[in-house]
């Protein structure tokens, strides 16, 4: 638009092209004006931020807390120098261990350590604080000196253990007296009282030897308490099996069902036995299952004792 053709409108519609004219004016002056106050403001801020990083990485300058069951550790500011002293790495607060040049972190593992427990008896202890140099551990060495409170552990103080008063009669329910190496007891007449004399066998143990024979229907063998998960080698020694009768089961009238709860008869051997009698007719011997995959040799052998016909 030409300014002359500008005249041409009339004067109130000059009026409102001129305000829009003022208003877009004054809107880029605000925009200019505001963007500059930003870019200044973000530059202190990030001058501010930089100042804040520089005293945090100056060595002087560590603040933190720190607590753990009832201990308060709190740097002040580090000294530019160490100031190598005496001092018992069992009660030096956290102001003397920064004093010797330890840096924070290192003193609130040992805070850590004794917070838990722990008690430096020798110098030889103190070596072993997580993040402790070789360097750090050889200047400080000389300078350990631990109190006789740390030394000695109370029973040390108390003196010897008294010996046992036998006077009084044992319970032997709660603790039976165990078997001597020699001993043994039989595995298949054994009730819960007579299995926790055995060494290492405890009320646990025993209620599974216990179940472990009932759905065997009786061992045959103290091998067999290895089929039991977990079960200690060492006591086998102290079981024997004498006159073995375990309960038979009989393979031409239990179900598929009763069949597989036996520990020796898994799902597919039973409904191979069934499917056997249901084509050929009533077992008379379990070699007659030898041709089929499910009864390989040492099965047959591990069932023998426990089937009827």
């Amino acid at each position: 638009m030409k300014l002359r053709e500008f005249f041409y409108f009339n004067k109130s519609d000059r009026k409102v092209l001129l305000f829009m004219l003022i208003l877009a004016v004054a809107s880029l002056l605000v925009l200019t004006y505001v963007d500059d106050k930003v870019v200044s403001t973000s530059k202190v801020d990030e001058d501010s931020t930089l100042m804040a990083i520089d005293r945090k990485m100056d060595k002087r300058h560590y603040r933190t807390t720190w607590k753990n069951n009832g201990y308060y550790y709190s740097d002040n500011e580090m000294p530019e120098r160490a100031q190598l002293e005496s001092f018992d790495p069992n009660s030096a607060d956290s102001v003397k261990l920064l004093s010797l040049g330890l840096p924070p972190w290192i003193v609130r593992n040992i805070y850590k350590y004794r917070a838990h427990g722990g008690v430096f008896r020798t110098p030889e202890d103190f070596a072993r604080i997580y993040g402790l140099t070789a360097m750090q551990y050889k200047r400080l060495k000389p300078y350990i000196h631990i109190s006789e409170d740390f030394t000695k552990s109370a029973a040390d103080l108390v003196g010897p253990r008294e010996t046992f008063d036998d006077s009084h009669p044992r319970d032997t329910l709660k603790y039976p007296v165990k078997l001597a190496p020699t001993q043994q007891i039989v595995l298949n007449t054994a009730d819960t009282t007579e299995l926790k004399k055995v060494p290492g066998i405890g009320s646990g143990w025993s209620k599974a030897i216990i179940n472990y024979g009932e759905r065997l229907g009786g061992y045959v063998s103290v091998s067999q308490l290895q089929e039991i998960e977990g079960f200690p080698e060492d006591a086998l020694k102290y079981f024997k099996v004498v006159n073995p009768n375990p309960r038979k089961m009989n393979v031409n009238k239990l179900t598929l069902s009763q069949l597989k709860r036996h520990p020796y008869i898994n799902f597919y051997q039973a409904r191979e036995i069934c499917d056997y009698r249901r084509l050929k007719g009533p077992l008379n011997n379990l070699e007659q299952l030898r041709l089929l995959k499910e009864f390989p040799e040492d099965v047959i052998e591990r069932i023998k004792p426990y089937v009827e016909y």
